[in-house]
């Protein structure tokens, strides 16, 4: 009876105890509360827009994200028309190695950007295959940033800035022609 008694009295204080717990973490505020090194961030909604043009719905906290594609109330996905509205040569417009872009260079494709029929603009940066594939990524990423800060100090929408370096060639081969060809700077337009 004695041994009986005792498991009842620590069962009971057992439950007493988790009771207690639990009522001091639901009274602590959220922000006091510890939830072991991850730090409670809002979600910032944004759209990503695929290479075909149609739009996710994106939340991310850094941490941890969700994405879901946009769709019409049919249940058809949001889908921009893109075409390719323009195409950079880079050897016209940057100096070899280089990721900056000459002033009367500049002034020519803001003016592009300025009267360009579209809501916002993909740019994507091209090298030829004759240098490191690693330099190649570095490289286009740059020209392509590049060119999307011209855009936006034109006051247009880039959605993305993206370098393929050369692995999207426009021309196959290993000559001179085709390695001019492969250098430039894609510039997409949303309508």
């Amino acid at each position: 009876m004695a041994k009986t008694k005792t498991k009842m009295t620590q069962a009971v204080s057992a439950i007493a105890s988790m009771a207690m717990s639990l009522s001091m973490l639901v009274a602590t505020p959220l922000s006091a509360q510890n939830f072991g090194g991850i730090s409670t961030q809002e979600y910032t909604p944004t759209i990503w827009i695929d290479p075909d043009g149609c739009e996710h719905w994106v939340f991310d906290d850094g941490f941890e994200g969700f994405m879901s594609p946009h769709r019409n109330r049919d249940g058809s996905p949001v889908c921009r028309r893109q075409e390719i509205c323009g195409v950079v040569p880079t050897d016209t417009l940057f100096v070899t190695d280089e990721d900056w872009v000459p002033e009367e260079h500049k002034q020519r494709l803001m003016s592009f950007f300025a009267t360009a029929n579209a809501t916002a603009f993909l740019i994507y940066g091209h090298t030829d295959a004759r240098a490191s594939d690693e330099y190649n990524m570095d490289l286009s990423q740059r020209r392509a940033d590049t060119v999307a800060d011209i855009a936006r100090a034109s006051g247009r929408n880039v959605v993305e800035s993206r370098g393929f370096g050369e692995r999207r060639p426009a021309a196959a081969g290993n000559s001179a022609a085709a390695y001019q060809q492969n250098r430039r700077v894609e510039i997409i337009c949303l309508r």
